[in-house]
């Protein structure tokens, strides 16, 4: 049987889809629900409030404005709020409601279509989406910064780091296992089953999940970072890393989680991190399923390296390529998808 092939959209498709799922208040509740999220963009504006006071600031996807209003009250003269779903309009209500409609202005526009009179001082966004780029904000970020930022004008945050880490997951672990406990359940043996489960659930979709520190297999490597005042279009297209661990004990290897954290300019260098190890936020952790589970020992080696970049089908997707090996085994090569 032929299959279609998939539909490529269109870049104002992309960014209609885009928008209109920016417009839904569940994922505004989800942000302004993460305190980890909010308190670290609260406090690293705050503490810059001596580099804020009386500079124009823009924040680019301002959604419902709270950050544009937290520049507005560390002191910023003016802060224009480029928003282009409608939910820019609520942010007009709450700057009414805090009576800063002075201070604040709401741009119902994309950022490359904002009209702005003139260089910024400073430029405020919250840009990262799972995994760091997926749906990611971050080319606005850079053309906000290319067009108006003022030289040694301050990006928060300023720069972004990745991590990845094996990891075991007790979840997959038991749904697998549930296939095999059916006969003693029912009288029926379903364990053929578990092959298929195994490709369903450790299959090329990244996954979205919470780990927790004792199923983290090995220390973490960075293996990215991005400098906002620097990076480039292509940088930010095609990001590489290479990893190599070296293992704590007897587990099952399921896969490998990736993580980010974003540092805020200024000297108390304010960190917000989506790692295993802090504090949950909206974002979790990322997983990356191998085919199948792996025994590893005390100092397995695993090494490999990392590519991500915009899917192919819509920019706004994910792709990671993995290459690995494990125990010296023979390299291994995955692709994962987010979004499509």
């Amino acid at each position: 049987m032929a299959f279609p092939k998939k539909r490529r959209y269109d870049r104002t498709e992309q960014d209609n889809e885009y928008f209109q799922c920016y417009s839904d208040i569940t994922i505004h509740e989800e942000m302004l629900s993460d305190t980890v999220r909010t308190h670290a963009y609260r406090m690293a504006i705050a503490r810059n409030h001596t580099a804020l006071t009386g500079k124009t600031v823009m924040d680019v996807g301002a959604g419902t404005g709270i950050l544009s209003i937290f520049c507005a009250q560390a002191g910023a003269s003016k802060v224009y709020a480029v928003e282009a779903s409608a939910v820019s309009q609520l942010a007009c209500d709450v700057v009414k409601e805090n009576k800063l409609e002075g201070q604040v202005e709401v741009i119902n526009s994309t950022v490359e279509n904002a009209d702005i009179p003139g260089q910024v001082d400073a430029i405020v966004s919250e840009w990262m989406g799972y995994g760091l780029m997926y749906e990611s904000m971050l080319s606005s970020v850079l053309y906000a910064r290319d067009r108006w930022l003022k030289p040694g004008g301050l990006i928060f945050p300023s720069c972004a780091n990745m991590f990845i880490a094996p990891v075991n997951d007790a979840t997959v672990e038991s749904r697998l296992d549930f296939w095999s406990e059916v006969k003693d359940m029912y009288g029926v043996d379903m364990t053929s089953v578990q092959s298929f489960a195994r490709k369903c659930i450790m299959g090329k979709d990244m996954a979205v999940s919470s780990v927790y520190p004792e199923h983290v297999l090995s220390h973490a490597v960075k293996f990215a970072t991005l400098d906002l005042n620097s990076a480039t279009p292509e940088d930010i297209g095609n990001i590489t890393g290479s990893f190599q661990f070296c293992c704590f004990g007897s587990s099952l290897m399921h896969g490998f989680a990736v993580w980010f954290s974003v540092v805020f300019p200024g000297e108390s260098g304010i960190t917000l991190s989506t790692s295993p190890y802090g504090e949950e936020t909206h974002w979790k952790q990322t997983i990356l399923y191998l085919d199948e589970e792996v025994q590893i020992e005390q100092d397995t080696r695993v090494k490999g390296d990392i590519k991500m970049s915009p899917s192919e089908n819509n920019p706004r997707h994910l792709s990671v390529t993995l290459n690995f090996s494990i125990g010296g085994g023979i390299c291994r090569t995955k692709v994962f998808q987010m979004g499509n």
